[in-house]
């Protein structure tokens, strides 16, 4: 049995992209290429920066940990060759944690990219699974159904084959659950990436 969170919007506020994902959100914006400092200078490629910024205080360990696991994903996928001794910085502000947060902020991420020109080989999405005690497989699981959960596993999938970008995991699961939670992201990758082009061609069409 699988159950998401439902809604799923996008919409774009001055120089941001806000991006919804059940009642989680995030803020989104892209700044670059630019002028990069010469101590973080990489002379063959773009050097790519995350901030995460919570919603109330100061960036903790799971920020940073977070913004980690974002800029593997990004650099993954973003052409930096083309724009080398250059900084691309990507801001991401948390509105609402109502589960989810890391993949809605994958998503969110991918679209500022997108919105920014960034060239990018192949778009990416975050899709995150939880297992509940009995094996029931949830998802975009709310931050309640987390809490319960036995385990809690995200999943970053490029759009041209679904290929595993990278992955992080809480909790206890077999082998076999592993792989049932990657293929039903990789089913649900679909949806996502149906809806990153719905979106753009909505926007494209008004302008």
């Amino acid at each position: 049995m699988m159950v998401a969170q439902g809604r799923v919007e996008v919409m774009k506020a001055g120089k941001f992209l806000m991006y919804f994902e059940g009642d989680t959100s995030v803020l989104a914006g892209v700044y670059g290429p630019a002028e990069v400092k010469v101590s973080k200078e990489i002379f063959n490629k773009a050097t790519l920066e995350v901030i995460l910024r919570p919603k109330i205080g100061l960036p903790g360990v799971a920020e940073k940990s977070r913004e980690r696991l974002i800029r593997n994903t990004c650099e993954a996928v973003v052409l930096g060759a083309l724009h080398p001794r250059t900084s691309i910085t990507i801001v991401l502000q948390i509105i609402s944690d109502a589960g989810s947060l890391l993949a809605c902020c994958l998503n969110a991420a991918c679209m500022a990219l997108v919105d920014a020109g960034v060239p990018m080989r192949a778009l990416f999405c975050g899709v995150t699974c939880a297992l509940d005690a009995d094996g029931t497989l949830v998802l975009d699981p709310t931050a309640k159904q987390e809490k319960e959960a036995r385990a809690v596993l995200t999943f970053a999938l490029d759009s041209v084959d679904q290929k595993l970008l990278m992955s992080t995991t809480k909790g206890l699961f077999s082998n076999a659950e592993l792989q049932q939670c990657l293929a039903a992201a990789q089913a649900a990758s679909q949806h996502v990436f149906r809806f990153y082009r719905e979106s753009l061609q909505r926007r494209y069409s008004k302008s």
